[in-house]
């Protein structure tokens, strides 16, 4: 076998333990590749950078583990919450290790303080942060069995071959993994150095592949935090405030609602009254029963227009126009439900003196510490089970439903399944923040001199972790002594293109909102008003969209992205009246996109009748084309770019919440208009880069950013008009409440749901 893993070498662990346990050296940590030198921030050190560089000192208490039946195990400290990463994961051991994928045992580690900043689940970063650190522990471990094997047969490792999980000899002997793990396990912790397989004989990764989980998905076999059985834990649901973060003042009638049936208690906690009761069913009947006079919330009173006003005056100064022609445009983007397929939900039993609690968690060491402040017990009594989730896309970077379940819990001392409502979520849980982005092109000729934009937004909540990471490394950042959303944003946010001085500033305002980010932070709304800016001076100056953009684009590889949907998409080919396309760029986290979009804006398609929904233009075909280094698992990366391109229609046509005195109006699926089958694209082709790089780039939030774009700029081309709201349709949606049973009442203060 001799030595084919190639010429880099690492350094790893033996840890003492009665099978072989291997990990990374700590510290280990590469940088990813850029796409190509800039002079912004982000072409020298961006977000993803940043998070992987926080991981890097933790990576050797990440561990692989070989048992004695063969099978390999990896406890991933991140959230898999339906982006594939257990899958990709998996991949990484195979590889390796050279066993069979479906062999790999890959679970979800409990909140583990001393991972430290190794445990955030966000930004794109898990393949990048973990790609190197699992592949050494594996390879580890792969060198330890074979070295195991040549003692047992008195046959040198290089005459061995290892394949599928089994070891055989030049004379056709044979031993499974399983049978070594012990004989290669170690007494004691050693440092040993190892090489990884080079690329070339890379047989696993780059391939595409199934995701482990799908027939459990599929066949319901697959265990989420409301399917989990714990003894003694009932289902739990709150009432809460009519507007956000109302309050408890009172409650008329708590002895009347004990006594429903199946309810075993009622208690007032900090976010609303507590139901527990035998059934969901049976809790929504007590939560309807509830008569509740309510304090005002954090933004009472407000509405849409309230907060662009407040937004206006926020914005910081863009300067005086250059003496040189420009354009200016000022773009709205209203807030956006981030509620998951999933509900919000969790299990706790908290007892004297302890507590444990289970549930999606993409940031549990944090979770684990603020439950503990919560209860008032000391961090290492409580402890955190991280549960797989139905969808996330930052909703579960934030885990206040464990929060609340371990207050019922605690309350009640009792065990409880919590569970929120969808009209929770709409209304009193995470949001992406409303915001403006103005944006100003200067220019001689055809020559873009200068871009400016202003985005300024409701205050975006980063206390999930990211901000003790920027404190932790401030010294090493390259943005100066900046506050925390901003050093996100200047860490994210880069123009992609050769447009002269660019200055990209962020302003915030308005902490009363419970904000978060949506398939990401900022770029959705900060790459649409570009791209649209981009278009608009195209129209100005009579310039191919495309062409345009390919001549101002700084490398090669992201002039591919825009090529490739260029001519898959057929770029230019001729439209009807009342449909056109349109075409987009986003660079992210070391990994470059593009999106072609075909819209039809006709009289007969926007007001087509749609049953308990809304019609309006329809994106009738999306190409995506996307670049992100090596892709560990192509099958995985085009379905997370599919999500994307159905995340950005909706962004652009349908999906925002309406604002009104201190609450939203949508309250569930029904009339929060995210992209439904009648407004999916019936031909969507997703094509996947070939790249030499050994190296993956971030993939999961890239898909949303040019396809909002794309979708905007060809809305624009279609109707002649370019469009600044966003969604398009967010003020001629046709939008009335349901009425709720019993019907609301005129006061919101007396205790009912305004839709449950």
């Amino acid at each position: 076998m001799g030595d084919p893993f190639g010429r880099r070498r690492f350094l790893g662990f033996v840890l003492a333990a009665p099978t072989l346990v291997a990990a990374a050296e700590l510290g280990l940590a590469e940088t990813t590749e850029a796409a190509a030198p800039s002079p912004q921030i982000t072409g020298l050190f961006d977000l993803n950078d940043v998070l992987t560089l926080a991981a890097a000192p933790t990576s050797g208490l990440v561990t692989v583990e070989v048992g004695r039946d063969g099978t390999v195990s990896f406890a991933l400290p991140r959230a898999e919450v339906g982006q594939g990463i257990t899958t990709s994961t998996a991949m990484l051991i195979a590889e390796e290790l050279i066993v069979p994928v479906e062999a790999v045992r890959v679970t979800l580690a409990d909140a583990r303080p001393d991972l430290v900043f190794n445990q955030l689940t966000g930004a794109s970063n898990t393949t990048i942060a973990t790609y190197t650190p699992i592949r050494v522990a594996a390879a580890l471990a792969r060198d330890r069995l074979l070295r195991a094997a040549s003692a047992e047969f008195g046959v040198p490792v290089a005459g061995l071959t290892l394949a599928g999980g089994v070891v055989t000899t030049p004379s056709g002997d044979r031993v499974g993994i399983g049978a070594l793990a012990v004989k290669a396990a170690s007494t004691r912790t050693l440092r040993v150095p190892v090489s990884l397989t080079p690329r070339e004989k890379f047989t696993v990764i780059g391939t595409s592949h199934g995701r482990v989980d799908a027939r459990a998905a599929v066949t319901g076999a697959k265990k989420f935090a409301m399917d989990l059985g714990v003894d003694g834990a009932l289902p739990a649901m709150v009432c809460r405030a009519p507007t956000i973060n109302g309050t408890v003042g009172s409650v008329a009638n708590l002895a009347e609602v004990r006594a429903l049936p199946g309810v075993t208690d009622v208690v007032v906690i900090s976010t609303g009254v507590a139901v527990r009761a035998a059934t969901f069913g049976q809790c929504i009947d007590a939560v309807r029963a509830l008569r509740v006079t309510w304090r005002p919330g954090t933004v009472e009173g407000k509405s849409d227009d309230t907060v662009l006003r407040e937004l206006a005056a926020a914005e910081l100064p863009i300067g005086l126009p250059p003496p040189v022609p420009t354009l200016e445009s000022r773009f709205t983007f209203h807030f956006r439900g981030n509620s998951a397929l999933e509900p919000n939900c969790a299990v706790a039993d908290v007892r004297p003196g302890r507590a444990e609690i289970r549930a999606s968690l993409k940031s549990p060491i944090v979770a684990r510490q603020t439950i503990a402040a919560k209860l008032g017990l000391p961090v290492d009594a409580v402890t955190v089970h991280v549960v797989e989730g139905g969808g996330s896309f930052g909703r579960k970077l934030f885990f206040d439903a464990a929060l609340e379940a371990a207050e019922v819990s605690q309350k009640v001392g009792k065990p409880v399944k919590l569970m929120w409502h969808r009209a929770d979520d709409a209304r009193q849980g995470r949001t992406h923040p409303m915001a403006t982005s103005r944006v100003r092109i200067s220019y001689a000729g055809d020559t873009v001199l200068g871009y400016d934009q202003r985005h300024t937004s409701v205050s975006t909540d980063l206390g999930h972790g990211f901000g003790e990471v920027v404190t932790a490394l401030a010294a090493q950042l390259p943005v100066g002594d900046i506050g925390f959303s901003e050093t996100f944003f200047q860490l994210s946010q880069a123009l992609p293109y050769r447009f002269g001085v660019t200055t990209q500033l962020l302003a915030e305002t308005g902490k009363g909102f419970n904000t978060g980010s949506m398939r990401n932070v900022y770029s959705p709304d900060v790459a649409c008003a570009r791209e649209l800016m981009v278009d608009r001076f195209c129209v100005e100056r009579g310039k191919d969209p495309h062409r345009f953009r390919r001549g101002v684009l700084p490398d090669d590889r992201s002039r591919a992205v825009l090529d490739a949907v260029a001519g898959a998409g057929s770029w230019g080919r001729p439209m009807p009246s009342g449909t056109a396309q349109g075409i987009a760029f986003h660079a992210e986290y070391h990994s470059v996109s593009a999106a072609l979009v075909e819209i039809d804006c006709r009289p007969g398609t926007v007001n087509r009748p749609i049953r308990d929904g809304v019609a309006g233009p329809r994106v009738t075909k999306a190409v995506f084309a996307v670049d992100v280094g090596l892709a560990v698992n192509p099958l995985g990366l085009e379905a997370q770019m599919t999500g994307g391109i159905m995340d950005g229609i909706a962004l652009a046509l349908t999906s925002s919440l309406h604002l009104k005195d201190g609450h939203f109006l949508e309250a569930s699926w029904d009339n929060y208009f995210y992209t439904r089958q009648w407004n999916t694209p019936p031909d969507v082709r997703v094509i996947v880069m070939p790249s030499t790089s050994d190296r993956p780039g971030g993939a999961g939030e890239l898909g949303v950013a040019a396809s909002v774009a794309a979708v905007a700029c060809a809305y624009g081309r279609a109707t002649g008009t370019m469009p600044t709201t966003f969604p398009i349709n967010h003020s001629t949606l046709s939008f009335e409440p349901k009425p709720t049973v019993p019907p609301v009442p005129a006061s919101p203060t007396d205790g009912l749901r305004h839709a449950f």
